[in-house]
């Protein structure tokens, strides 16, 4: 059975929405993923979606969700870094990631950003595929 994942972020514009993209492009056989924010946003950074477009990920259909927009109860809860203080989710295992976001800053950083998340979904995955989480 899938472990449900959710990425959660301030707008979920960038790197929630890349989290989830990474997940679900290279966990979709062990995670059924999620994203959401705590607050409105107008759209996923345009900046988010090309650097993911350089390394294959597709997010063209993303669009920013809010937390009830996800399932009510989930098995895995990550937050970005970003000092959000999630209303009560029920969830088997949480943790913060503690990512700088690159909004507002040049490309490279997008990309750093990128690369630093796919590192962190890639450990995620092994990790709920050895049965640790």
């Amino acid at each position: 059975m899938k472990k449900k994942v959710a990425f959660v972020c301030i707008h979920n514009s960038c790197r929630s929405q890349m989290a989830e993209g990474w997940a679900k492009h290279l966990g979709s056989d062990v995670l059924e993923v999620y994203s959401a924010g705590t607050e409105e946003y107008h759209e996923v950074k345009p900046l988010a979606v090309q650097v993911m477009e350089e390394a294959g990920v597709d997010m063209s259909g993303h669009y920013p969700k809010l937390l009830t927009d996800i399932p009510e109860e989930i098995d895995i809860l990550i937050t970005m870094g970003c000092g959000v203080v999630c209303p009560f989710i029920p969830c088997k295992h949480e943790e913060d990631w503690g990512l700088t976001d690159p909004s507002g800053g040049p490309i490279e950083g997008f990309r750093n950003t990128r690369d630093l998340i796919r590192d962190k979904v890639v450990d995620l995955i092994e990790r709920v595929k050895r049965g640790e989480l």
